[in-house]
Order: structure tokens, then sequence, then C-alpha cells
């Protein structure tokens, strides 16, 4: 079952050739723990250029082809999602007024603006982490333990989020409950496995950054849009990966 499910979470989060099909995606959809475990799949691919941090002398080169190899792995879906939560955060009104903008395909400034700082920030973020830790082995498990939170976080919201409506969203929100979170804490521990003591602190706060943003969107979309969409989650993804970069790099320089 298991197996399954990673095979339809890969499908669905990523751009990778997996294949799958419906017994695949009903048994993702049901099965929560698969985000975070597809969350260190994606971290790993997207982690390689820092293997290079050793030979290649600039740390702005390894960011781009960080940037470069997660969006070619995972897509542009869940950033199409933070476009369109940030175009329904400025809209002024009340939250039938902003469901209608999250269903306008265009994207406005609000979206434009929010997607562009995200991918700044992230591009920062992955330059701090290249620059701070000056250690290949530390900068990829940072990079992964962030992609593993993210993933949590998406996984948070689909135990705790109620759907606003009806579609792709609903599918997965509305057939998971608390219950799922068990299983969902345990698949993020590995990633603190054999950390070098030093590391640990940093490992932790990227870890702790998905879930900690998706409370805080989650909070948010309760009140403004009415519940947890497929759009919240691509946003609680994208943000909550930029926030886990900047938390472990201020963790390995502080702690």
């Amino acid at each position: 079952m298991v197996l399954t499910a990673l095979r339809g979470g890969v499908a669905f989060l990523t751009r990778l050739p997996v294949g799958g099909g419906e017994r695949e995606w009903d048994a993702f959809r049901t099965t929560p723990v698969t985000f975070p475990l597809v969350g260190y799949l994606v971290g790993a691919l997207a982690a390689l250029p820092f293997s290079l941090l050793s030979a290649v002398p600039q740390p702005g080169t390894v960011a781009a082809l960080y940037l470069a190899t997660l969006y070619l792995v995972t897509g542009i879906t869940h950033a199409d999602g933070l476009a369109d939560i940030g175009d329904a955060a400025v809209v002024h009104g009340d939250a039938e007024r902003r469901f209608d903008v999250l269903k306008d395909s265009q994207t406005g400034v609000g979206g434009a603006l929010v997607l562009v700082l995200s991918v700044v920030a992230l591009a920062l973020g992955a330059f701090g982490v290249a620059t701070a830790t000056a250690n290949p082995v530390v900068a990829f498990r940072i990079i992964v333990a962030a992609e593993v939170g993210a993933k949590a976080g998406m996984a948070l919201l689909v135990c705790l989020g109620n759907p606003p409506h009806e579609g792709l969203g609903s599918a997965v929100v509305g057939e998971n409950d608390a219950a799922g979170l068990l299983p969902v804490a345990a698949a993020v521990l590995p990633a603190l496995i054999a950390a070098p003591p030093s590391a640990t602190p940093a490992l932790v706060c990227a870890l702790l950054s998905g879930p900690a943003v998706a409370l805080l969107v989650r909070r948010w979309a309760r009140g403004a849009v009415g519940g947890v969409s497929g759009d919240t989650l691509g946003a609680t993804n994208e943000l909550g990966r930029a926030v886990a970069l900047h938390a472990g790099v201020v963790a390995w320089t502080l702690f």
C-alpha cells in the first residue's frame, strides 16, 4: 500500500516519469505520510549541486543550479498555487470574493509579487546554505531537511484542514484526519539520523519550519478563503521550503 501511495505521490508532486494511475492516486491521497517520503527524494535530487561545493568556488552558481534542478524535478504547479494565493491575499472583500480570485487562471500583481519574492528568498536561502556551511555534506542535509519539512507542512494541512470547495485539493484534504500526523512525524525523523552534532540545530529548525508555516497558512486560509485548497497546499510547500533554508542557515550560524 505504501509503495503504491509513494508512486502516486511521486507522480503528483514531481515531474519524474514514474507512471501511475487511479489506483496510485487513490493510495496517495489517503496516505499523508507519502508527502515527507517524497520530500526525501526531491530534496536529495535538488541538493545534488551542493556536492560541488568543494570544486566550484562560486556559491551563487551552486544556488542557481539548485533552483534549476528543483523546478526541473517538481515543475511549477506549487508555485502557481502560491501565485493564486498571493492574488487572493490582496483582494479587499469577503472569503467568497477571494475564492473567486483563486479560480481565476490569470496571475495578478499580488500573485506575481509573492512569487518573485518567494523565488528570491529561496535563491538567497540556497546561497546562504552554500556560503555559511562551506561543507557539502552539511549543505546537502539542510537542503533535504528543508524539503522534507516543507512536505510535512503539506501533510499537516491535509490532516487538519477542511476543504472550502470540491476540487483537487478536497480529494486529498477531505480524506484524512489528525490520526495521519503520527506517521508523518515518524517519517521526518530519519533526516536527523547520524547528523553531526554541530548540524543538528540547523536540521531541526529546517524540519520544523514547514509545519510552522503550514499552521500560519491554515489560520489565514480558514478566515480568508474558507479552508484548505490545492492552492493553499502549493503555497505552503513553496513558503515552507524558503523559510526552512533561512532557518537552517540562521541556526547553523548561531549554534
